[in-house]
């Protein structure tokens, strides 16, 4: 399942976007200008501003006003990104050199400050409260996400619980506030909203769920990132902390020693205690259960080449390779 031809539905509408986005990327200051050309054209999923289109029709939303809030979950994405890098001293995303590894961190963390600004502009541009009310709630919990996360850094002792309250507030917010979004430019009603929400908040559990899954399995020449990259981070993802409670003694130590900085010289010892406690498939279950509820939750929602494609989404998540 290739992911443009499963946006075909919306090529046009995301064709569209990019005009947007590169118009309003504009600035008097150089530096913006290089750093926000830079990061356009390194790509990427635009799986954000892509629920934003895909929700608006397929409740029946016309005009280019979707196409304006599909830009603004890309640059507050984006923004999240550049400040990400620079706290996780990120030299590599998506293959290329990270914005705070080519120019330095303060104008990477500015430059997504400008985004973030810009992002409310456009929002003011929309005319609509109930868009800046979302969008205020949920950048507020991105931010909030990004210090417990920074918290639980290096830290053995997260459980589950504290771990996906982590990727609910830093992924899944923002996938719910799209398709909101969406709704909303569709004048939806509040049911439906609430509906879209909960399909996007749990399609983005399961993307970062196999995110962690990736981390461990994928081929960086496919994905970007080396092996293992959370860990070197001192992240405890699922498959960390499901390996520290189900493992042996043995293991829960190796897993605990990696997370806290005080051994293990290599990757190779948790990799084989990560597979040997079956946390891949359990994190792949997890993944799978969101999924499932995802597209439960578009039972209401007319037949639709849209409403399809939503569909396929949540199975995508689950097979893709980065």
């Amino acid at each position: 399942m290739d992911l443009k031809t499963l946006l075909s539905p919306i090529a046009d509408d995301m064709l569209g976007m990019d005009r947007i986005i590169r118009s309003r990327l504009s600035s008097e200051v150089a530096l913006i200008n290089e750093i926000g050309g830079y990061i356009v054209s390194a790509g990427g999923k635009r799986l954000r501003p892509a629920l934003v289109l895909l929700a608006a029709r397929a409740l029946g939303a016309q005009g280019e006003e979707p196409r304006l809030l599909a830009a603004v979950m890309e640059f507050i994405h984006t923004a999240t990104l550049l400040h990400d890098d620079v706290v996780d001293h990120s030299d590599l995303r998506r293959g290329r050199r990270t914005a705070n590894a080519q120019w330095g961190n303060e104008a990477a963390v500015l430059s997504g400050d400008f985004l973030y600004s810009r992002s409310f502009q456009m929002m003011v541009d929309s005319g609509r409260m109930a868009i800046m009310r979302l969008m205020a709630d949920t950048t507020n919990a991105i931010a909030e996400g990004e210090v417990l996360q920074l918290l639980n850094a290096g830290d053995p002792d997260v459980d589950e619980a504290r771990y996906l309250r982590v990727i609910e507030l830093k992924t899944a917010v923002l996938f719910s506030a799209a398709m909101q979004a969406g709704a909303i430019a569709a004048d939806a009603s509040p049911a439906q909203q609430q509906a879209l929400g909960r399909y996007g908040h749990d399609l983005g559990m399961a993307f970062q769920l196999i995110d962690d899954v990736l981390d461990y399995t994928a081929d960086p020449e496919v994905s970007g990132k080396a092996v293992g990259n959370d860990l070197a981070e001192g992240k405890p993802t699922l498959p960390l902390i499901y390996t520290m409670r189900s493992g042996n003694a043995e293991q829960a130590a190796l897993v605990r020693s990696a997370l806290s900085g005080s051994g293990v010289p290599e990757l190779d010892p948790v990799l084989k205690a990560v597979e040997a406690t079956g946390a891949i498939p359990y994190t792949r279950a997890l993944a799978e259960a969101y999924s499932g509820s995802a597209t439960s939750a578009l039972g209401d929602l007319p037949d639709s080449p849209f409403k399809k494609t939503l569909i396929d989404l949540a199975a995508f998540a689950l097979i893709r390779a980065n």
